[in-house]
């Protein structure tokens, strides 16, 4: 069971909880893809919390490494989705860098409409639409890819990376 009040340090130096994603938002996705008279358990959600939080890091961290073979600082979008299809995981690195094409391009046009509409009312009616779209981008992608989630079966598995890094 993982201590969430815990502000010991763990993995050179970051606390317990910085290193954790928030267990109320943890608990809210979850609650998003369940019946909505699913219970959920305290224990599930404090597993989902330590997997999605060490699946995160263990992602980003691949992304920073190639950042820094690269020397560059700054870990992108397009950083990520190479690192999950280097890891295997073309499921999700697939949907991932088609929603970030659409969010980039909807983001474009939603910095054209605020600039068009604060010049005309000063008013913001781009910002609405493109969360609209946003959010069907999201459904989309969900429907499509939902049904067959696996985790690869790479050489290149979680547990053999964190025993050569």
């Amino acid at each position: 069971m993982v201590d969430n009040t815990t502000t010991s340090d763990v993995d050179g130096g970051i606390k317990e909880q910085e290193r954790l994603l928030p267990i109320a938002n943890v608990g809210r996705i979850m609650k998003q893809i369940l019946p909505s008279n699913a219970k959920i358990s305290k224990e599930a959600k404090e597993t989902m919390q330590e997997c999605v939080s060490e699946f995160i890091s263990f992602v980003t961290g691949e992304a920073s490494e190639k950042c820094r073979k690269e020397r560059r600082k700054t870990v992108n979008g397009d950083d990520i989705c190479w690192a999950l299809g280097t890891l295997g995981f073309d499921d999700y690195s697939n949907p991932l860098r088609r929603y970030l094409h659409k969010y980039r391009e909807l983001e474009g046009d939603r910095a054209t409409n605020n600039n068009n509409n604060s010049q005309e009312n000063n008013t913001n009616k781009g910002g609405a639409s493109s969360s609209n779209n946003m959010e069907e981008i999201r459904e989309e992608d969900h429907h499509h890819n939902h049904r067959n989630h696996q985790f690869p079966s790479s050489s290149s598995s979680y547990h053999d990376h964190r025993r050569h890094h």
